[in-house]
């Protein structure tokens, strides 16, 4: 593989203008199809399968008038201090708007609270329900505006309004910017790692048109496959973290191997070669990991992996094309002559420019320096010191995290709801009314659906749905259930069951499974078929199917990374060691997210409004995510290792040269991942933030405490062991020669130089 990338960089190098055209070509052509293409919409999780969709699924096929995923919008009214809404005025006020919507566009029907008895038992507050004929997302503006128009005609009375339902859900809420300071940090850590302005801005560069390729086919497909602004966000966030630590790793490989004595259009065909391998085997992690998200069954989490998957991928390809043709671009020109080059002497490093200056004018380069004579720099004096305090830095770091992992044993899942939604939103202060009023139960009904049709006539569904409704009664932490409905062929009947509990508690999750227990009594002895669904049951249904598939899940990443390792290091310990290192950091990240998301730990700081359930979709989402991530940091740590090792280093020396070579550059790709999925926590969407928060975490674990402390304290433990391989495997597994063994043996005759050309720098001056 290193020889065929190999050949690919110097490829691209020699047709940078070819390159550099066909990339601008894509970006064009993603953006305009992102331009012409309709808006994406919102759709509502699904999970085909479980009862709550049975449910929803019987219903439109029995009640095709109501549609049971429509659209619901409630009005909700207080009285001023010291009045009621009952009060003469403000029941006139009331009736008035809600007589504003009564046969409106898309409307199906308005409830009078008066009527349906919605009044609170003080008096001080009613809600209207308005049903629609259509979902939320497909609702138009002017339905939207005709709703929001009502609320402030009774605003105009005097009356205090919200609005609730999920009739305004599609409407997207104010975003933070905080992202663009992600991007800001990785430019100034960028500029750090290599020491250039020039190859700091390359490497952001790329990144942003790969994310500007991947954001535009997103935005382009979104109508047709159904992509929602999740799954756009997502392709951002892991497009632009990847995108900038390919482009690094290269450009950091490029300069050192310049650095050695290499023409530039050499180097960048041995950096693609080397950097490049491990950027396709790390890429090709993430995105087997991400598409594996398929699996769990729950479609728009299948969509977000399919997203973030296709983001990784082009990343990728702009690492291994783009970046070695802007090596050219900015480089030497294609003149015999060499002509002063007018760019690269604020990408090389400075002994590269120097001895390109002394062959022009026929001098001599500068003399090696022995190694000693430099300061290590801070990686290598980092890997002696491991090296001295091997089990000391091991039991520390190992229990640290042990620590930090600990509240994830006390993991609840859910869905956020209104009661997540800033309190600025319509929506949530809705919710708090509503929830004032008449019990914080009352946001999430209960739908309990009552299937006869394998009975015959009237009398028997209604003789089993008054069963029903006297079993439902008489479970212990149901508030009170409505009189059922029937459909027009009288065969199906729906209640609605209301908890004394609120929706994403556990006592409602609780109360959904003895509904259930209950009510299956009721179908042996009449042979009907009880399904009970809403969103509250939906929700939990989810969240079940999440938590049942998280094991399974992490069981395939696990040894889909012992066997990834297995054939690229070719070891059997570093892939079981590697393993455990990232269930450490992966249980360490869920710590982070119980502790913040569930018991409110800098939940102000971070400007989380609302304490409960971590977001179902989360955990499995961060592992399939931080797992190509942690093999990433592996790979490009260990490659340097084996590389030494191979050639004959002691297992310590081979420690100390790995973190001397790639050591800084995955710090800095690191800190530029964390603040590129730190900075989306400003967002507004509960989503975002529990991704945001998780994600950075877990990075900052993996790359700081596993991948710099616990490897090389478990390397040095294992000796020569670490890379012990069975004779058996020795020759089944395929030599992917992640580490360029190819590229050493051969010596192209364009990297043949005179007895002229640039040794090696010092190691504590520019390396480490």
């Amino acid at each position: 593989m290193a020889t065929f990338l190999y050949r690919i960089g110097r490829w691209a190098f020699r047709r940078r203008r070819l390159v550099g055209g066909l990339w601008l070509g894509a970006l064009l052509l993603a953006l305009a199809a992102a331009a012409m293409a309709p808006a994406g919409e919102e759709e509502d999780l699904s999970m085909p399968g479980t009862e709550s969709q049975k449910a929803f699924d019987l219903l439109d096929e029995r009640f095709p008038e109501s549609n049971s995923q429509g659209a619901e919008a409630r009005l909700v009214f207080r009285a001023p201090d010291g009045q009621r809404v009952t009060a003469r005025e403000n029941k006139a006020a009331v009736q008035d708007t809600l007589g504003s919507l009564d046969g409106g566009d898309q409307v199906a029907s308005t409830t009078d609270p008066y009527e349906s008895g919605a009044v609170s038992e003080d008096g001080t507050i009613a809600y209207s329900t308005i049903t629609y004929t259509e979902g939320a997302v497909d609702l138009t503006e002017s339905t939207k505006s005709a709703l929001e128009d009502a609320a402030n005609q009774a605003r105009d009375a005097g009356l205090t309004v919200e609005i609730g339902g999920s009739a305004l859900d599609a409407e997207e809420e104010p975003g933070g910017t905080t992202e663009l300071i992600g991007v800001a940090v990785a430019a100034v850590v960028l500029v750090l790692a290599l020491g250039s302005l020039v190859a700091a801005g390359l490497s952001l560069l790329t990144a942003l048109l790969g994310v500007a390729i991947a954001f535009g086919l997103v935005s382009a497909l979104a109508v047709p496959l159904g992509l929602t602004s999740t799954v756009a966000i997502l392709a951002l966030m892991l497009g632009l973290a990847v995108g900038i630590d390919y482009a690094l790793f290269i450009t950091s490989r490029f300069r050192d191997e310049c650095a050695q004595g290499s023409e530039p259009e050499e180097a960048a065909g041995r950096a693609v070669g080397t950097a490049g391998s491990a950027v396709v085997f790390a890429g090709a992690t993430v995105f087997i990991a991400l598409v594996g998200l398929g699996v769990v069954g729950i479609p728009e989490l299948t969509k977000m992996g399919m997203g973030g998957a296709g983001a990784v991928a082009l990343a990728v390809l702009v690492a291994l094309t783009l970046v070695p043709a802007l090596f050219g671009l900015f480089g030497y020109g294609a003149s015999p002559a060499r002509a002063k080059p007018k760019v690269w002497g604020r990408i090389l490093p400075r002994a590269h420019r120097k001895a390109s200056s002394d062959r022009r004018s026929g001098g001599e380069g500068p003399h090696p320096v022995p190694t000693a004579a430099g300061r290590p720099g801070l990686s290598t004096r980092w890997a002696r010191f491991v090296l001295r305090r091997p089990v000391a830095v091991l039991m520390i770091a190992g229990l640290g995290l042990g620590a930090v992992a600990l509240p994830a044993l006390s993991l609840e899942l859910g869905l956020p709801g209104d009661e997540s939604k800033s309190v600025e939103t319509t929506q949530r202060r809705a919710y708090d009314l509503l929830s004032e009023g008449f019990g914080p139960g009352f946001n999430g009904p209960l739908t309990v659906v009552v299937d006869t049709s394998a009975s015959s006539g009237d009398a028997d569904t209604r003789s089993t749905t008054n069963q029903v409704v006297k079993t439902v009664r008489g479970v212990d932490g149901v508030a009170s259930v409505g009189d059922p409905v029937l459909s027009r062929t009288k065969d199906t009947a729906i209640l609605t069951a209301v908890p004394r509990t609120a929706p994403n508690s556990g006592e409602t999750k609780d109360l959904v499974h003895a509904i259930r227990g209950a009510v299956s009594g009721v179908e042996a002895d009449t042979g009907a078929t009880i399904l009970v669904t809403g969103t509250t049951a939906m929700n939990i249904d989810i969240s079940e199917a999440m938590s049942d598939a998280l094991i399974p899940y992490l069981t395939v990443v696990i040894g889909l990374a012992v066997l990834l390792l297995l054939v690229v290091f070719r070891s059997v310990l570093v892939p079981v060691k590697a393993a455990l290192g990232f269930l450490l950091s992966v249980g360490a990240a869920f710590g982070v997210l119980v502790a913040v998301f569930q018991w409110g730990w800098a939940a102000d700081l971070l400007g989380i409004e609302q304490t409960g359930p971590v977001m179902s979709l989360m955990p499995i989402l961060i592992i399939g995510i931080v797992f190509g991530l942690a093999m990433d940091y592996e790979v490009f740590l260990l490659t340097r290792m084996r590389e030494a090792h191979v050639h004959g280093a002691s297992p310590g020396e081979a420690i100390v040269g790995g973190f001397r070579h790639s050591g800084r550059v995955v710090a800095a790709a690191a800190i530029i991942m964390i603040s590129v999925f730190a900075g989306f926590v400003g967002m507004s969407s509960p989503t975002i933030q529990t991704m945001g928060v998780g994600l950075a975490a877990a990075v900052l674990f993996d790359a700081f405490v596993v991948r710099m402390a616990i490897v090389p304290a478990v390397l040095a433990l294992l000796g020569h062991r670490a890379w012990w391989l069975p004779r058996i495997l020795d020759r089944v597994l395929p030599n992917v020669d992640i580490e360029g063994e190819a590229l050493t043996r051969r010596v192209p005759a364009s990297a043949t130089v005179p007895d002229t050309a640039v040794p090696p720098l010092p190691v504590g001056r520019h390396q480490g």
